[in-house]
């Protein structure tokens, strides 16, 4: 009955089968087929059960007190769940100039007006107040040097991936895209 209470919409508890008396032959083979978990609460499974589920991959978890099994079902159920998206911002650039070569593409002069713009993030590229897309940047410079990030006031070139068409005076939006685990 505890088990059942955990209600979202995503994912659900199935309880195929309940009864008392130890883990037998026909509980590993209902479990093997379906893929489940075997719970035993106070009871241990038979010598044959055992040997039947190793060979099967089913597992056998015991449990001696009932909030252990909600706990446990609870976090596998969590488990399950997809991560929350968020997009954080890092920083934003200007677009000053831009540099096209034939073995590179495109390259923009940026300065940086806000927080930091770092290699991994990825950049909303804005014209006119109009998003264009978004792009992972391919490689980011300080004067003749590689960099990891480049700071507010500080002026570098971006290079993006699959994306040629900058333009002066497009603002570059960065930002990261963290994972938030989410709960029943």
């Amino acid at each position: 009955g505890e088990l059942l209470k955990f209600q979202h919409d995503e994912v659900r508890v199935n309880i195929l089968h309940d009864g008392v008396g130890g883990v037998n032959e026909s509980d590993v083979y209902l479990a093997a087929t379906s893929g489940a978990i075997i719970i035993a609460f106070h009871v241990i499974p038979e010598d044959r059960a055992k040997i039947l589920a190793e060979r099967e991959g089913v597992e056998i978890r015991p449990y001696e007190i009932i909030y252990e099994i909600t706990q446990d079902i609870k976090l596998a159920l969590e488990g399950l769940l997809k991560p929350q998206l968020v997009e954080v911002p890092t920083g934003r650039a200007l677009v000053l100039q831009t540099f096209s070569t034939s073995r590179f593409g495109t390259i923009a002069g940026c300065r940086v007006l806000n927080g930091t713009i770092e290699r991994s993030s990825r950049v909303r590229i804005i014209r006119d107040q109009v998003i264009v897309n978004t792009y992972n940047i391919q490689s980011l410079r300080r004067g003749k040097e590689d960099s990891r990030e480049v700071s507010q006031g500080l002026e570098c070139g971006i290079r993006l991936e699959n994306f040629n068409d900058v333009k002066e005076g497009d603002l570059m939006e960065a930002f990261k895209v963290e994972e938030i685990k989410r709960t029943l």
